[in-house]
């Protein structure tokens, strides 16, 4: 896998977002799209915006039928997992009320699309 595709009312922000929160680089844009990725020469998957008038973010959690059901979610590695929830939310995220694990932070991104920041489980 390469690339995951989020829709959002607006790529551009969107990808802001994400450039700052991981030190991603533009590797492609256009007026409705936007293609990011890690500095040259490192791996990993790179993340793609489209703008999508119709946007409407999920809801996460769920609560109710007919609410805008959550597709996926990022899981983003951090040594620091306070540090980095700051950091995400002065960039833009915001916490999720529901919060189900004590080395997990579930933040929505100015989208409101859900992603976790998480430390590994110590041995």
């Amino acid at each position: 896998m390469s690339t995951v595709v989020l829709d959002a009312r607006d790529a551009h922000e969107l990808a802001g977002f994400y450039r700052r929160l991981l030190g991603y680089e533009i590797r492609s844009e256009e007026p409705d799209w936007v293609l990011i990725g890690s500095p040259s020469g490192a791996e990993g998957v790179s993340l793609a915006f489209e703008t999508e008038r119709a946007y409407v973010p999920p809801v996460w959690p769920t609560r109710a039928p007919g609410d805008q059901q959550m597709m996926l979610h990022l899981d983003i590695e951090v040594d620091d997992l306070e540090g980095e929830t700051a950091r995400a939310v002065s960039e833009g995220a915001r916490l999720a009320d529901y919060q189900p694990q004590d080395d997990v932070r579930v933040l929505l991104d100015p989208s409101g699309h859900s992603f976790c920041l998480w430390t590994p489980a110590a041995p």
